[in-house]
C-alpha cells in the first residue's frame, strides 16, 4: 500500500474502505501519477511533453498543485486581515460559505458516483479515468470544506433552539424566553436545526417530534450520539400523547418533554438548567 500510494500520490485506503485506483493497481493496470501524468487525459501527447519538460525544470507542478499554491498564499497574504479570519464571521456567513461550496460539490460527486457504479462498463479508459479522478477530488474537497468550516465554533449568541415547525409557536416561546432575559432561536425544520448546531452549541433544545422533514426522535438521537452535542439537555415539545412520549424517552436520551397546549409554568424546569448554566 505505501508503494501504490508513494508512486501515485493517491490513498490505497480512504474512509476505511480499499480505493479502486488501489485495487486496479494491484492488478497490474496504468495508474495515472497525481501530479504529472494526468494531464495526459485531458491534452495530447505533444503537449503533455511540453508540460513534463516544463516540470522537469521547475521542480514537480501540477494544475491542482498550482492552484493549491495559489490559494494558500492568498491566506496567508490575508491571514492578518479580520475580515479573512473565519473564526471572526458570524454563523450566517459561514453557513453561507458552507452552503456555497457544498451545493455545487453535492452534484458533482454525486452524478460522478452514479456514471461509476450504472455506467462503467459503457465509458472507454480515458472517460472511466477522469470520471473517477473526479469523484477522488470530489472526495478530498469535501473533507477539506468539513475539517475548516464544519469544525468553526462560535461563542452561542442565544441560550435555547427551538426546532418548531409552527411560526405561531416559534413566535410566542421567543417572546416569552425574551420576556424573562433568555434569547431563543427558532427554525423550523429538523435539519436546520442541525445545521444550526454546526454554528452554535445553545445551553438548551427544545424539540418538536413531527417535523415536515425528519422526525424529532431522531434528531435527539442524532444529537445525543454526538460527543460535541451529547451534553446539552433536550425536552421534547409536543402534541403527541404523553404516554407515547414516555416510552421513546429512554431510547432517544431525553431529558424531557413539555406537551402542547402547555402552560408557562411547564417550562420552570427549563429556567432552572438555564439559570445553572
Amino acid at each position: 500500500m505505501k508503494k501504490y500510494e508513494k508512486e501515485t500520490g493517491r490513498y490505497a485506503i480512504w474512509r476505511g474502505i480499499i480505493t479502486e485506483g488501489f485495487r486496479r493497481w494491484q492488478k497490474g493496470e496504468k495508474v495515472y501519477q497525481r501530479d504529472k501524468e494526468r494531464i495526459s487525459l485531458y491534452v495530447s501527447e505533444q503537449t503533455k511533453s511540453k508540460w513534463l519538460n516544463y516540470t522537469k525544470n521547475n521542480g514537480e507542478l501540477s494544475i491542482s498543485k498550482l492552484i493549491r499554491e495559489a490559494v494558500s498564499s492568498f491566506i496567508e497574504t490575508n491571514s492578518n486581515n479580520p475580515a479573512y479570519r473565519l473564526s471572526k464571521l458570524n454563523p450566517q456567513t459561514i453557513s453561507n460559505i458552507s452552503h456555497t461550496l457544498k451545493e455545487p460539490l453535492t452534484s458533482i460527486k454525486g452524478y460522478s458516483q452514479l456514471l461509476l457504479e450504472n455506467y462503467k462498463e459503457k465509458l472507454n479508459d480515458q472517460v472511466l479515468e477522469t470520471v473517477r479522478n473526479i469523484f477522488e477530488q470530489s472526495i478530498l474537497l469535501e473533507k477539506k470544506i468539513i475539517n475548516i468550516l464544519d469544525n468553526i465554533k462560535v461563542e452561542s449568541e442565544y441560550d435555547v433552539l427551538l426546532i418548531e415547525d409552527d411560526l405561531a409557536t416559534i413566535r410566542l416561546i421567543t417572546s416569552y424566553f425574551e420576556s424573562k432575559g433568555f434569547k431563543c432561536k427558532g427554525v423550523v425544520s429538523g435539519s436546520k436545526g442541525l445545521e444550526e448546531l454546526g454554528n452554535t452549541i445553545p445551553k438548551l433544545i427544545l424539540l418538536d417530534i413531527i417535523l415536515p422533514d425528519l422526525s424529532g426522535y431522531d434528531i435527539c438521537k442524532t444529537i445525543k450520539s454526538d460527543k460535541e452535542w451529547a451534553q446539552i439537555p433536550i425536552f421534547f415539545l409536543t402534541a403527541i400523547a404523553g404516554s407515547e412520549v414516555e416510552k421513546n424517552l429512554i431510547d432517544t436520551k431525553a431529558d424531557g418533554y413539555i406537551l402542547k397546549p402547555f402552560n408557562f409554568s411547564d417550562f420552570e424546569i427549563i429556567f432552572k438548567i438555564l439559570n445553572k448554566s
